[in-house]
């Protein structure tokens, strides 16, 4: 993985039902991808409380 890309898998499970999460290096937000078949989607990951994951990010 190029280190200029802006987010980065740091989850996966799954072939045909893939779920993953996804991190965006520049915010820390995370994302969560699941795909079946030919239909997939993405959205935020939330905690318990409904509010957005975000992971700490460093900028160097």
């Amino acid at each position: 993985m190029a280190s200029n890309e802006r987010f980065e898998k740091v989850y996966s499970q799954g072939v045909m039902n893939i779920m993953e999460i996804w991190v965006d290096r520049e915010t820390g937000v995370n994302y969560v991808f699941h795909q079946s078949g030919y239909a997939g989607g993405m959205t935020p990951l939330l905690d318990r409380e409904g509010n957005v994951v975000v992971s700490p990010v460093s900028h160097s």
